[in-house]
């Protein structure tokens, strides 16, 4: 006879695999309700962007800012260019300022409810203002994307398992009232009850600061887990895959065997898309997102088609700028009505957290208007254009993909900058990338990979040939150089992104007189070199790089990177 003990422990253990299985049938007739109205509201895009131009108006017409810039007389898009210039984060700073000293009704009604915190290369920390409202626009986004995927594939066996996002700490400060910090430990408050038990880590190690304790601990707590959806900014899923590994000695497919769904944003997949699935040990479905502090943008509705799909209805009034033309004195700026294909956009976002006519600066071109559907190019400020070249970062990223593709090489990370000679000798486009398994030939790689650069840019190739600009120079970096880098800035982990592209690097006319001083302010020129400080390695014979590696462990290997 079975004691009572045994058997209530068996009853409830079937009553939990009961609900768990009843929460998977759940999720798709629940999904195909949500996405039939998605996709009807997608054929309403335009319509409902001219509405809520109109609402937003109205809500915000009583604000500080709204009054200011005549909210009670703006009816069209028209009326709100003439009204709203274009800003970024400086020129909305004072706004930002009179909030954080407790003021109401400045850009948006009452209070926002958080601040999410982000760094910028020229503001320095930027508080973005979230309110209420565009919180759960956040959240009904993310949950958008995954029940699309469960509507169209028919899977949502994913939701019975562990569910992991590496997102940045949950704990908040706060600003007279307003909860403040990075946007992912904000949504971390906002997961529904029904995936709070099947989310990890702990809130405990969601608070660790330091990435690399952090990550010690995420593996520790997900190891012997059943792990099948894993989210986050891919370098920093890398790193998680590479420790996981390198603690259990097994691919991740074999450690988590019904991991079944890839959820990644923040940075364009390509090039981390072969190593993550080599780590894996196989491919497997994914969904691209397209979230940032100021609105979750668009997200990847279908497996089938390119791109992702506006996020249109979600409080967030988009414009329009070609890119050519985002540093001109009166760019033209363009409603969704106006929009053409595969034309190379700055995003501008007015919404209801109080942001208006905000430059996010990011680029973005059209590849469907039935629906809108967009794909990312790279950041406004990512381009290197310093001889008018205008070569932008899916341009340069689909050159050394392809490239690199042709001959089965993996690349972990790089980025690029123009070397701007002053005497002689011809400038030139300075790479910088670390390979997993490098060219045998690196001058003849770099030589195709300028080839196909030629190829995607007409004004690029017109300057090589017109010898203006010497071919591009390719600098082979060590195991983790990167990954030393950001740790050495304090930027290893969580949502922080290595930019594709660095600083404008001089060359100084060598001199006799004066050598020594010389010789200290080129190299003073040198550090501010593409975001890899100092200098990277181009013989034996010079200093690293980066930071140097931590010391060996065990058998003499520097730990995985990512």
């Amino acid at each position: 006879m079975i004691p009572f003990e045994l058997r209530t422990l068996v009853k409830i253990n079937i009553y939990l695999c009961d609900c768990m299985r009843l929460k998977s049938l759940i999720a798709k007739p629940y999904a195909d309700f949500i996405v039939r109205n998605i996709k009807k509201n997608a054929t309403l895009a335009v319509s409902h962007q001219q509405a809520l131009l109109t609402t937003l108006m109205n809500e915000a017409a009583n604000t500080a800012f709204g009054k200011t810039h005549r909210f009670n007389e703006v009816s069209n898009h028209q009326q709100f260019t003439e009204a709203v210039p274009i800003r970024d984060y400086e020129a909305l700073k004072p706004y930002i300022e009179k909030i954080k000293l407790g003021e109401e009704n400045i850009l948006w009604q009452g209070k926002p409810k958080y601040f999410a915190k982000t760094s910028g290369t020229t503001s320095g920390v930027k508080y973005i203002p979230i309110s209420d409202v565009s919180i759960k626009e956040h959240i009904n986004a993310a949950r958008n994307a995954l029940l699309c995927y469960i509507s169209e594939t028919g899977q949502s066996q994913f939701v019975n398992g562990k569910m992991i996002f590496l997102s940045g700490s949950p704990a908040l400060d706060h600003i007279n009232g307003i909860h403040t910090g990075r946007l992912s430990g904000i949504v971390n408050h906002h997961v529904p009850a029904y995936l709070t038990k099947n989310r990890l880590p702990s809130y405990e190690t969601n608070c660790i600061e330091d990435w690399e304790t952090k990550l010690d601990a995420i593996v520790q707590e997900t190891i012997q887990q059943d792990m099948t959806l894993i989210s986050g900014i891919p370098p920093w899923m890398q790193m998680y895959f590479d420790r996981l590994t390198e603690k259990s000695g097994k691919k991740i497919a074999d450690l988590f065997p019904h991991f079944s769904l890839l959820v990644h944003g923040g940075v364009a997949f390509e090039p981390y898309k072969a190593k993550l699935f080599e780590s894996i040990g196989r491919r497997i479905p994914s969904i691209e997102t397209f979230p940032a502090s100021e609105g979750f943008f668009a997200f990847q509705d279908t497996q089938t088609e390119e791109g992702l799909l506006l996020n249109t209805q979600a409080g967030m009034y988009f414009e329009f700028v070609p890119a050519q033309e985002m540093f001109n004195e009166n760019p033209t700026r363009l409603s969704l009505a106006d929009v053409a294909l595969h034309t190379n956009y700055a995003l501008i976002v007015s919404s209801n957290a109080g942001l208006w006519g905000y430059n996010i600066g990011d680029t973005i071109k059209f590849v469907s208007l039935q629906p809108y559907r967009i794909v990312v190019t790279g950041r406004i400020k990512h381009f290197i254009s310093a001889f008018g070249e205008h070569v932008i970062a899916e341009e340069v990223e689909q050159a050394l993909l392809k490239t690199a593709d042709k001959y089965q090489l993996r690349i972990t990370e790089f980025t690029v900058a123009p070397f701007i000679s002053s005497d002689d000798s011809p400038s030139y486009h300075e790479w910088f990338v670390e390979f997993e398994n490098e060219p045998a030939h690196l001058e003849s790689f770099a030589s195709e990979v300028d080839q196909a650069l030629c190829k995607k840019n007409i004004y690029y190739d017109d300057l090589v040939r017109g010898r203006i600009l010497a071919p591009l120079k390719m600098n082979a970096l060590h195991k983790n150089a990167f990954i030393h880098y950001m740790k050495s800035i304090g930027k290893l982990g969580g949502q922080n992104k290595v930019p594709p592209w660095g600083k404008n690097q001089k060359k100084k006319k060598k001199r006799k007189k004066k050598k020594k001083k010389k010789k200290k302010k080129k190299k003073k020129k040198k550090n501010l070199h593409p975001f890899l400080l100092p200098p990277p390695i181009i013989n034996k014979n010079q200093a690293p790089p980066f930071p140097p590696p931590p010391p060996p462990k065990g058998g003499g290997v520097s730990p995985p990177g990512h």
